[in-house]
C-alpha cells in the first residue's frame, strides 16, 4: 500500500514574491526618521462639516450597519463632491449623525438619518486599513 500523498489532487497556489521587511531602525532614531509617523492625533475622531441642501446628494455611499456588527463606513466618495472637498475618505467610519449614534445602527435607519434635510456626522479616522472620521452638517 502506497502511503504517499497524491499531490496531483491538490490545487496549485501561486504566492506573491517575498518582500524583505524594512531595515531596522533603533527606537531612539525613530522619532526623527521620515519612515515613522509619530503623530497619533491622526487616529482621533474628527468633525467634518458638510452642508446638504434638501434634496441634494450627499456625495458619498455607506456600507455596513448592525447586521455586519462593524458600524457604518464610507464605501465611496464622489470625486469633486462637497463630501470629497470636506475631507471624507473611503473607509472613514461614521460615528454619529445629528446626535444619533451610528456605532450600532441598522443600515436602513442610517440611510434615513443621512437623507434627512439637516445632517451632522461625526466620524472616526482609523489607520489606512480602515480609516474613519467625524463630521457635522
Amino acid at each position: 500500500m502506497d502511503s504517499r500523498i497524491p499531490y496531483d489532487d491538490y490545487p496549485v497556489v501561486f504566492l506573491p514574491a517575498y518582500e524583505n521587511p524594512p531595515a531596522w531602525i533603533p527606537p531612539h532614531e525613530r522619532v526623527y526618521h521620515p519612515d515613522y509617523n509619530n503623530e497619533l492625533t491622526q487616529f482621533l475622531p474628527r468633525i467634518v462639516t458638510l452642508k446638504k441642501p434638501p434634496g441634494a446628494q450627499l456625495g458619498f455611499n455607506i456600507r455596513g450597519g448592525k447586521a455586519s456588527q462593524l458600524g457604518i463606513f464610507i464605501s465611496k466618495v464622489i470625486p469633486d463632491s462637497d463630501a470629497h472637498r470636506a475631507g471624507l475618505q473611503e473607509g472613514d467610519q461614521v460615528l454619529a449623525v445629528n446626535d444619533v449614534d451610528f456605532q450600532d445602527i441598522e443600515h436602513s435607519k442610517g440611510q434615513k438619518v443621512l437623507f434627512s434635510s439637516a445632517v451632522t456626522l461625526p466620524e472616526k479616522e482609523i489607520p489606512k486599513i480602515s480609516p474613519g472620521m467625524s463630521w457635522t452638517s
